[in-house]
């Protein structure tokens, strides 16, 4: 049974830090790209960023580049989000995502994402 479990989520003041982490289960995710989704209140997922399985390629929406900083290790079979400079729009739900059959350059279109993690809330106060 495949399982991606996020955590690191929280509350944060407007300038601060998280990191958050996915771990995943039940399959080996070293050989496949992975990326981080999030859903406000009221808007519809969006990407956030996306990791080759070789490292080499990462990928991230124009509202956190310069920001987010997307990273995995394959040995672990874990892949993780750190965010700094957070700011109110960034709060949402962020998800974990693992996609067998496609790129990580197509997650960013979400396009061959086989598997969602549960979720996990940040908050951002200003």
């Amino acid at each position: 049974q495949v399982q991606l479990v996020e955590s690191g989520g929280g509350l944060v003041q407007a300038g601060g830090s998280l990191r958050l982490s996915c771990a995943a289960s039940g399959r080996t995710f070293s050989r496949y790209p992975m990326g981080w989704f999030r859903q406000a209140p009221g808007k519809e997922r969006e990407f956030v960023a996306s990791i080759s399985w070789t490292t080499i390629g990462t990928y991230y929406a124009d509202s956190v580049k310069g920001r987010f900083t997307i990273s995995r290790d394959n040995a672990k079979n874990t892949v993780a989000l750190q965010m700094n400079s957070l700011k109110p729009e960034d709060t949402a739900v962020y998800y974990c995502a693992a996609a067998f059959g496609g790129t990580a350059q197509a997650m960013a279109a979400m396009i061959g994402i086989d598997y969602w993690g549960q979720g996990t809330q940040v908050t951002v106060s200003s």
